[in-house]
Order: C-alpha cells, then sequence, then structure tokens
C-alpha cells in the first residue's frame, strides 16, 4: 500500500542536531547534505510511485523519497550499495540530507532498496515509463523557473557508455552459453546428456580457447554448431522458461542458420552489431567509434547553453542502444523535448546530429539548428540556399536564393525540384568552374535541389548566421559528458542493462544539477532568497504543519509553533 512519507516533516526536539553546539548547528545548516535534503528530498512527488503499490490496505511501502534520494545521492558520491549504508547509518551530515534525526534511524534496509529497483524495472518493461525520469523532469522545471535559467539556446551531446560485462570472443561467447546451460540442468539430465557436453566441462570458456589456434577456429565454429543445434532439439523445450535458454535462442539464431536441412555457421559479415554480447547483459549491442570499441548503450545529454546564464543545467537525458545514429535519436528525442521546453529556439550539435529527418523537424518545431562541423566530406564549391522571405501570394511557389562564389540567382519551381540557372559567361571566369555541382548546359549552368537539399544548406550555414560569441557554445558540453564519465572507471558503468544504465544516467543528471546550483549558491548567497519557494514548498509544508499541530498537547503546540517560525526565519534570513 502506497503512503507518503511525512515523518521527515516534524521536528525530533530531542535529535542529534539539539545535541550539537550552536557552531555546529550553523555548519549543518549550510552544509551540501542540509541544501540536499531542502532542494532535492523535499521536492520528490513521491506520489508519482502510487502506481507500483497495492491500492488495498497492507503494508505500507519504505519512504519513497528517501529510496530516490539515495540513489541520486550515491551517483553524487560515486558509492558503492555497501558504502551508501555505511554512510546512512554512521554520517550525521548522509543522516541530515535523509530527513533522519535520530542516530539510530535508518529509513529502509538493502532488501527494499532492491526491490524498490525491481518494481521500476517491472514498471518500465510493463509500461515503457521510467518513473526516475518523472524526477529528473519534476525536479529540472522547478530549478529552471526558480532559478531563472533561459531555456530559448541549448546544446546536445552523446556518449558511449560500455556495460559491466566481459569482451567475448564469438566462439568464446558460445561457449559460455554451453557452461550456463549446463550448470541449470537437472542432476538426471547432467547424468544422462554428460557425454554431450563433455568436451566443453572443467574448464572455463577463455580456458577452452586459450589453447586454440588460429586454423581451428572454423572447425570449432562448426563443432560447437552441431552442439547447439541437439540442445535446440532435446534440452530446449523442457527448459524454455529459463532465462539461460531464452539467451541461447537468440545466440542460436544469430550465429548459425540451416540450410537444406543442415546446419551452417554464419560468416563474421554476416552478424550484425544487435547481436547479443553477453549473456549477463541482453541490452548491450556494439559500436565501434574512431579507435574506441564500446558494448553497452548510449546516452544523450541535453543542457542550456544562453551566453546569459550564470549556470546552465541539465535538461534532457536519453538512454539508447549504442548502434543508434545520433541523428536518429535527436530526431525521437525533438517533438518531446519541445514539449517539455517550449520556448526553445536554438540547439547547438557536432556533425553526427545532421540528416534530412532531423531538418525535418527542426523546421516543423521551429528551431534553428546549429551544427558545429560537417559530416563526411566538404562540398568543394560552396553553395547556399536560402529560402526568400514569406512575402508572396497564397498558393504561390516556394522561391529560393542561390549562391556560389561568383554569383546569386533566385530559383525556378520544376515539376518535382526547383533549380537554379546560372550566367555561363560569369560561370566561364570562376577558378572552380571544373567541380561545380552544376551541370553545364548550352545556355546555363543548373543546379537542381529538393526543399529538403535546402534545409541541409540552411542547417550548414546557420553557425554563420549567428554572432561570433555564440559559434563555440557547443564545446562547453564536453565537461558536461566528462562529468558523467568520470563515474565510469575506464568507460564502464558499474551496472549492466538498459534500464540500469537508465537510473545511471538520470541519477548522475539529478546530482550534477544539484552540484551546480550548490556550488552557484556558495559563490552568490544573495540569490538564495529568490530560490527560496524552490528550496522550501511552503505551502505543502504549512499544511502538514496544521494538520500536526491539531494532534498535539497544548505544551507541544507552544513548542511546534516555535520551530515552525524559527525555520520561517532561518529561511529568510
Amino acid at each position: 500500500m502506497f503512503k507518503r512519507n511525512k515523518a521527515h516533516l516534524q521536528n525530533n526536539l530531542f535529535g542529534f542536531r539539539q545535541q550539537l553546539p550552536e557552531s555546529m548547528q550553523g555548519k549543518l545548516d549550510t552544509s551540501e547534505e542540509y541544501l540536499f535534503y531542502k532542494l532535492i528530498y523535499c521536492s520528490i512527488r513521491e506520489e508519482d510511485f502510487a502506481c507500483l503499490y497495492s491500492e488495498k490496505a497492507s503494508r505500507p511501502n519504505a519512504p519513497i523519497n528517501a529510496m530516490v534520494s539515495a540513489l541520486i545521492l550515491k551517483e553524487r558520491r560515486g558509492w558503492t550499495y555497501e558504502e551508501l549504508f555505511k554512510e546512512m547509518a554512521f554520517n550525521l551530515l548522509t543522516k541530515t540530507a535523509f530527513g533522519l534525526a535520530d542516530l539510530a534511524e535508518m529509513p529502509f534496509c538493502e532488501a527494499s532498496l532492491f526491490n524498490f529497483q525491481n518494481r521500476l524495472n517491472r514498471h518500465f518493461v510493463e509500461t515503457g515509463e521510467n518513473l526516475l525520469e518523472k524526477v529528473f523532469d519534476h525536479l529540472t522545471q522547478r530549478q529552471l523557473k526558480a532559478l531563472q535559467v533561459k531555456t530559448t539556446i541549448q546544446r546536445t551531446d552523446s556518449f558511449l557508455a560500455s556495460s559491466n560485462i566481459r569482451n567475448y570472443t564469438r566462439l568464446q561467447l558460445l561457449i559460455e552459453l554451453v557452461l550456463r546451460i549446463w550448470r541449470v540442468l537437472s542432476d538426471e539430465d547432467k547424468t544422462r546428456f554428460r557425454e554431450q557436453f563433455s568436451g566443453y566441462l572443467g574448464k572455463s570458456s577463455g580456458q577452452y580457447i586459450f589453447r586454440l589456434k588460429a586454423d581451428d577456429l572454423p572447425h570449432e565454429l562448426e563443432k560447437i554448431g552441431q552442439l547447439y543445434l541437439w540442445i535446440a532439439q532435446n534440452l530446449q523445450p523442457n527448459y524454455a522458461d529459463i532465462d539461460i535458454f531464452r539467451a541461447f535462442q537468440r545466440v542460436f539464431e544469430e550465429h548459425f542458420c540451416i540450410v537444406d536441412e543442415k546446419l551452417e555457421v554464419k560468416a563474421n559479415d554476416k552478424l550484425h552489431s544487435g547481436c547479443l554480447q553477453s549473456p549477463d547483459d541482453l541490452d548491450a549491442t556494439y559500436r565501434s567509434k574512431g579507435d574506441k570499441e564500446s558494448r553497452g548503450q548510449s546516452i544523450n545529454v541535453v543542457e542550456t547553453a544562453h551566453p546569459d546564464n550564470d549556470l546552465n543545467l541539465i535538461t534532457d537525458i536519453a538512454v539508447n542502444a549504442n548502434n543508434i545514429d545520433d541523428s536518429k535519436v535527436l530526431q525521437e528525442r525533438l517533438e518531446p523535448f519541445k514539449e517539455k521546453m517550449p520556448d526553445l529556439e536554438e540547439l547547438h550539435f557536432d556533425g553526427g546530429y545532421g540528416s534530412e529527418e532531423v531538418d525535418q523537424k527542426l523546421e516543423e518545431l521551429a528551431i534553428t539548428g546549429i551544427q558545429t562541423a560537417v559530416r563526411g566530406v566538404a562540398a568543394e564549391v560552396p553553395m547556399t540556399i536560402e529560402t526568400i522571405a514569406e512575402d508572396q501570394s497564397a498558393g504561390s511557389p516556394t522561391q529560393y536564393r542561390v549562391q556560389c562564389p561568383l554569383q546569386t540567382v533566385v530559383s525556378q519551381p520544376t515539376r518535382k525540384r526547383h533549380k537554379a540557372c546560372f550566367d555561363l559567361a560569369i560561370c566561364s571566369t570562376c577558378p572552380v568552374a571544373a567541380k561545380c555541382p552544376a551541370t553545364l548546359g548550352a545556355r546555363a549552368r543548373t543546379l537542381y535541389f529538393t526543399h529538403l537539399d535546402a534545409l541541409s544548406k540552411k542547417r550548414q550555414q546557420a553557425i554563420y548566421n549567428i554572432p561570433k560569441e555564440r559559434r563555440k557554445l557547443r564545446a562547453n558540453i564536453e565537461a558536461t559528458v566528462r562529468e558523467f564519465t568520470f563515474r565510469m572507471p575506464q568507460g564502464k558503468l558499474k551496472v549492466r542493462g538498459a534500464f540500469k544504465t537508465e537510473l545511471f544516467a538520470f541519477g548522475a543528471a539529478i546530482a550534477i544539477n544539484f552540484a551546480r546550483i550548490y556550488r552557484y549558491l556558495k559563490e552568490h548567497p544573495e540569490k538564495y532568497r529568490e530560490i527560496a519557494a524552490l528550496i522550501h514548498a511552503f505551502a505543502h509544508d504549512f499544511g502538514c504543519f496544521v494538520k500536526h499541530f491539531m494532534l498535539k498537547s497544548h505544551q507541544t503546540r507552544l513548542l511546534s509553533i516555535h520551530y515552525f517560525f524559527s525555520q520561517i526565519r532561518a529561511l529568510f534570513a
């Protein structure tokens, strides 16, 4: 049964804070952990998670805001789960971050936190909704509004997030599946079928391939292929519900095929990047980017980038398979992102994001795309295509102004395209005429193009149409990417699977935004008053105060009144 956590709202007159000297209380009130409690912990909408619990009267849930805060603080500090619970048990500052007042108090146990993540995962699988993303969006919207961060100009980039899995060779992966299948067989089946598995037992997959020569690989693939076929025919029907057999079925179909009732090993060039990389992470895909190989996911980050902002905050996170092109990710994210940021006017990105589909979506949403580099080979003859101002009569065809190094002409519509005709006399004096993309005709050089070509040229030219001080805005997002990747030792996540990667990404994004706000407030203490509404949800807390006040004795009421107004004075001091 869902129950909102209100215990932290009632002051404990005998808590550890009251036992500290006044000077230490002051340090506690100005600590990062206390701001985390006010800014993050108290702002989490627990009712968003009510769908995870039964509506029937039953045992209440562990505090939602505490468990969500734990996932965020864990990424903020880079703790393991063991370190997280140690800090909660013995560190007064960490207890403050969780709204705890008693030395012996713990908000939840380890099993509760892991069960909570399992519930989140199950909800994600069933609905496609990540509830931690809702927390991120809610907190970010409040922070942007309270800090008056301008969101009209933003920037985006992506980075590879390798899963915490072993890098298997093809044969090693096939052997690993066989060994894991052997482990889940019943004792009876192990006795009956030991002969079929005997060639691979008693050693790890790595030890098995260590002794092989390159010439042995084709034979070994055919040999293990026959074992796979035998397992599919004789064992899989009885173990179909076990996870490792579902992984086995996928690997069998990816690496082998049946031709004329005979098993054949697929050639290496027939294997795609989406093939299973490890039985420990069914979501991981393969990608080679430059000289770097990665097996896992890709994380796309968007943040504010207006030059007038004193600080910038991350506004959007998207986790995708790493073999999905950045342009495809941007195309799919633009519409939901525009809903969150309706005032977005200008988005900066690198050459990997440019595509016709992105151009169409940017035009549809009235967003100017600023591309800092061109994908592929740059054109040898620069051509610009600009839409002429919309001053034509209704129903008139769109016209474009086309400019080459020596002349500018207005386009004419054709049945399916547009054409720009250049004066041959001028073209004959052009030093790059031999490389010109326009077709040489008897009367003119003619360049044919479509509206999509015009949009592409507009995107490529956009960076030269903005002030010079805005042309390098995208570069700073590399520092934001670094804030994520330093949490990934040797480029690898500490988790496996797409969902846990999302938990990492959203938890880290919230933590990064909080850290930026904390640093900003330390440097600008006068700004604290301006975000008082964000730090302390006054209306909500006042309602809780009244409810608790009416249930107290006369003496306790007086103490509660004194505490309440002392908090208000401290808030606006």
